[in-house]
Order: structure tokens, then C-alpha cells, then sequence
């Protein structure tokens, strides 16, 4: 017996079987085939199992010659995945099925057809080529540009007074005080400027150039009072004078300090543009008037204070004296005075029948944990009114105001209509420059106008900026609160912006605040809120 006649042969890579039968034929089994195909020099195909198993049967039961696909010879395949942004390479790898397998030649010359021309990772490569199958894996990485970092002032002398109140998480501004005045000398360095840099640019794996966002570049702030820059170092800012250093945005100034031991008839009223420090007293009906800091080492006896910075008194503020400050205003306490701060007023022991008025917050007793108090008079604060005792029994309501801040909404109104003029200006501009393309530009204005648009549209989105910043100035008003640590005692009138609370009864320590369904309650220690009703 023999067996049937068995040929093959290839034809674009695919393997065919031939088989001629034999009269009478030995049985032929898939083994027997696979055999075959590996004497032939197909082994290392691709083979199909299924036409294998259907063609060992067909030979054995076959009368007539037939002709069957069995393999496929193929070559080693490369994917090259790109990256939407173009800063990633990645490739995959189907291995040989007796074709030819991949070299590291063959995976440069598809990432150059795919147009990877930056930052191929050789190590990479070889690595993926060894095993001759993988998937994904990372070959080539661009490099982001790196942006300019902006315009960096650099305080020198760290004891500087800071005009520029910073914000908590929370809203707040650090009330502590600052102490005495500290001083510099004139030629004493304040500040360093250290200019923007340009950035570094980047490539994406097509060799695309990616541009750096240049820093922001800013000046020293023109018009520092008592400070010039130093003739050799235009990055450099010294004191021109004497006097307190003062931080404002963009550089430091220089306030001359004027020192009196007290302010009474015989020195009469102060007014000095700098500023102002009392070793004693300022007496019935005095005033003193000062652009920066006033400092009192004794009491406010009935006198006006007025500065473009902070106030701060040792002793206490008394008899009608009247307190005004761009900053804060800190005492040891308060009878009877009405005091208004730009930004803090903090008492370290009591406020009694006082008008209070803060832009951020009043905190009364800090010094005096269970004997602070405050009762009658009136608070008003945007952020924050804290206190151990609040009313009495003895006195008259005490009215507090807490999230509302006026000047605050004068801004954001003057703002409104300041960025309703600017968008109308864009406006009209864009129509003139649509005009003069239909129309023609004899005079040559267009450029004009479009640069003109381009600069007012510059200036509009600086004002959406600065409105996006103030409502968010004015959404924390929405968290304001009022702590009592020790408790309520006698009449007080509550008032969150428009929502009154009438409190005529005794409580303990806790905080009064608005909850989510814009009602007022009363938190207490245990963290229980109840709600409070007129």
C-alpha cells in the first residue's frame, strides 16, 4: 500500500496542499501532515488546524485529486500609535510567521514613514525588538515647552509693614499686631527684582516647534515714596531715606517717622505724610492725620485718628474718639469710640457701646479669653465677628451686621458698567473693520482699526478678570459667622446681609451662621445647629 501522492506548493505567501491519491493508500492523519509541511520548510508558518484536519481527511477518503489551502507564510507587522497631542509614540509588534522578523532598522524606518522625528528612544527599541511581539509600548516622548517664569520681587529687609492683606482659605486676614516700628536707613537695599525668563521651548515627536509662554514682565511700581533704584543694579530698589519700610504691590516704600510724646495743645493737631508714632497720649479733640501708620504707646482720649495705613494703640480708645485706618485698627479696648478699618479691627479686651465697622473681621478679647465682651453699639463686619461674651442685660440692643460689605458692591457696580462700555467699544470696532474690508480701505485703516480691536479686547478680558476675583470677594460674605465662646446675655439684633435674627435669650458658646436653606442658626459645642426665628 502507499500513500497518496502529497506536494505543496506557495504562492504569494499562502501554502497550498496537492494530493493525487493511491489506489490503495496508507491512512494519513493531521500529525503525518504537520510533518510533512515542516520537511518542506513551511513549519514556521502560519498554520490553519482546521484545514489541516479536513485535509488529512480528504486524503484518505478522496477518489480524485484536490488542492488545499493549509498556511500562511507572513512577515513580522509594525503599528505606530501617535499620540492626539503628537507627544507620545508607541508601537506595537506581531511576530513572524515564517516571514521575516523585525530588525531595529526596519522600526526607525516606520516611525520616519510615520513622521516620528523627535525624541525616539533607541534603548526603547531594542528592547521591543528583542522578543519580536509587543504591544503598546512607549518609543518616543516629546518634550513640553517649559513657561517663562514671571517678574519676582524679593524682599530684603523682612520686617517690612505689608500693605497688601493676604486671604486665608477661609477669608480671613491675620489680625496680630505688628508691635513698634521698625526702621531702615537710607542706602539700606528693600527689594530685588528678579526679571521674567523667556521659558524653554518644546517639540512635540513630528519636530513641531511648541512656543514657551514668555514670563510676565513688571516694572518696580512707579512712585515708591522714599525709595530709588540703585544707579548701578536697575533690579535693585534702595531706601532713599529714613523711615518705616512699607510693603505695597510691586516694591517697597519708605515712610518718614515723625515722634512726638504726645499729642495735646501745646504740639496741636498732626498731619504728615508718612508715619505717625505717640509715646503717650493723644488727647480731647486732637487729631492726627497720617498716610501711613499711626502708632499710640498710651490711650486715644477722645481724639481722631486717620491713616492711610494701620492704627494700633496700647492702651485704650475712649470718650467719642473717632478711628478711621486703610488697615487694621488694634487697641487694648474700646468705650464708647467709634472705629472703622479697612481691614481688621482686633481689641484685646472689651468693646462697650462702640460703632465698629471692619471691611474682614472684629475680634474682641483675644487677650481676655472669658472677660471679653462686647454689648451695645454696633458691629459690622464682612467676614467674621468673634467675641466671648456678647450683650447684657443692663444695656440696650446690640445690633451686628455680618456678610455684608458696601464698598465692595460699589466696586463690582462701577466694574459692571465699566466692562459694558469696554465690550460696546470692541463691538463698534469689529463693525468698522467688517465695513472697511467690504468696503475697501483707501485711507489704509483697517490695520489701524484691527490693532485697536485687539488692544481693546485685551483690556476687556482684564476686566472679566478682575470681575471673576471680586465675586469671589463676595461670595465668601456668604460664610460669614459669629463666634461667642462664652455665650449671649441680653438683647441682640443678628442681621446676615438681609436675613434678621432677633436673639433675646441667653445661650452658651457656639456660632451663629447661614446654613444651606439660607436660614440662620446657632451651632453649638456638640456641633448641633438650630435654627433661630425672629
Amino acid at each position: 500500500m502507499d500513500l497518496p501522492n502529497i506536494s505543496f506548493r506557495e504562492a504569494d505567501g499562502q501554502v497550498f496542499l496537492r494530493c493525487e491519491p493511491a489506489p490503495e493508500r496508507l491512512p494519513v492523519d493531521s500529525a503525518a501532515l504537520h510533518t510533512l509541511l515542516a520537511q518542506a520548510g513551511y513549519g514556521d508558518c502560519l498554520l490553519h488546524e482546521e484545514a489541516i484536519a479536513s485535509a488529512a481527511h480528504d486524503c484518505n477518503t478522496q477518489p480524485s485529486p484536490f488542492e488545499r489551502l493549509l498556511a500562511q507564510r507572513s512577515d513580522a507587522t509594525i503599528q505606530v500609535h501617535i499620540a492626539p497631542d503628537e507627544m507620545t509614540a508607541e508601537i506595537s509588534l506581531s511576530p513572524a510567521h515564517g516571514g521575516k522578523t523585525v530588525a531595529m532598522e526596519d522600526l526607525m524606518r516606520a516611525l520616519a514613514e510615520a513622521g516620528v522625528l523627535f525624541g525616539v528612544d533607541e534603548a526603547a527599541l531594542l528592547r521591543a525588538c528583542e522578543p519580536g511581539v509587543c504591544e503598546r509600548v512607549l518609543v518616543a516622548r516629546g518634550v513640553k515647552a517649559e513657561d517663562g517664569r514671571d517678574t519676582v520681587f524679593e524682599a530684603m529687609i523682612p520686617q517690612a509693614v505689608d500693605r497688601v492683606p493676604q486671604l486665608d482659605e477661609n477669608g480671613l486676614i491675620d489680625y496680630r499686631e505688628h508691635g513698634s516700628i521698625d526702621s531702615v536707613q537710607a542706602g539700606a537695599p528693600l527689594m530685588r527684582r528678579i526679571p521674567p525668563t523667556a521659558g524653554v521651548v518644546g517639540h512635540s515627536i513630528r519636530g513641531r516647534v511648541l512656543a514657551p509662554r514668555p514670563g510676565r514682565d513688571e516694572p518696580f511700581a512707579a512712585g515708591l515714596t522714599g525709595a530709588q533704584m540703585a544707579s548701578d543694579d536697575p533690579n535693585l530698589l534702595l531706601a532713599a531715606v529714613s523711615g518705616q519700610p512699607v510693603r505695597v504691590k510691586g516694591g517697597i516704600m519708605v515712610e518718614p517717622i515723625l515722634r512726638v510724646a504726645e499729642v495735646n495743645m501745646a504740639t496741636g493737631n498732626i498731619h504728615y505724610d508718612g508715619t505717625v508714632q505717640v509715646d503717650g497720649d493723644v488727647l480731647q479733640g486732637m487729631k492726627v492725620r497720617a498716610s501711613g501708620d499711626i502708632v499710640v504707646k498710651g490711650m486715644v482720649d477722645g481724639g481722631l485718628l486717620e491713616a492711610g495705613g494701620n492704627i494700633q494703640v496700647t492702651g485704650g480708645v475712649i470718650a467719642h474718639a473717632r478711628l478711621r485706618a486703610g488697615g487694621s485698627v488694634s487697641a487694648r479696648f474700646a468705650e464708647g469710640a467709634h472705629i472703622d478699618a479697612g481691614t481688621v479691627i482686633a481689641l484685646d479686651d472689651m468693646a462697650l457701646e462702640c460703632e465698629l465697622q471692619s471691611l474682614n473681621q472684629i475680634v474682641i478679647g483675644a487677650a481676655s479669653p472669658t472677660r471679653g465682651r462686647m454689648f451695645g453699639g454696633s458691629a459690622t463686619a464682612m467676614m467674621l465677628i468673634k467675641v466671648p461674651l456678647l450683650g447684657s442685660a443692663k444695656t440696650g440692643v446690640t445690633q451686628l451686621v455680618l456678610g455684608a460689605n458696601a464698598e465692595l458692591q460699589a466696586k463690582y457696580q462701577a466694574l459692571q458698567e465699566r466692562i459694558a462700555k469696554e465690550k460696546s467699544i470692541e463691538e463698534n470696532l469689529e463693525k468698522l473693520a467688517k465695513q472697511l474690508t467690504a468696503a475697501g480701505d483707501p485711507k489704509g485703516l483697517l490695520e489701524r482699526v484691527k490693532a485697536s480691536r485687539v488692544h481693546a479686547v485685551q483690556v476687556w478680558g482684564q476686566s472679566l478678570v478682575e470681575q471673576v476675583e471680586l465675586e469671589k470677594q463676595i461670595a465668601l460674605g456668604r460664610a460669614a459667622k459669629l463666634e461667642v465662646s462664652v455665650g449671649v446675655a441680653g438683647a441682640v439684633d443678628l442681621r446676615f446681609d438681609k436675613l434678621m435674627a432677633r436673639l433675646r435669650q441667653e445661650s452658651g458658646a457656639g456660632t451663629f451662621c447661614v446654613d444651606e436653606q439660607g436660614q440662620v442658626v446657632f451651632i453649638n459645642t456638640s456641633g448641633q445647629a438650630l435654627p433661630i426665628t425672629s
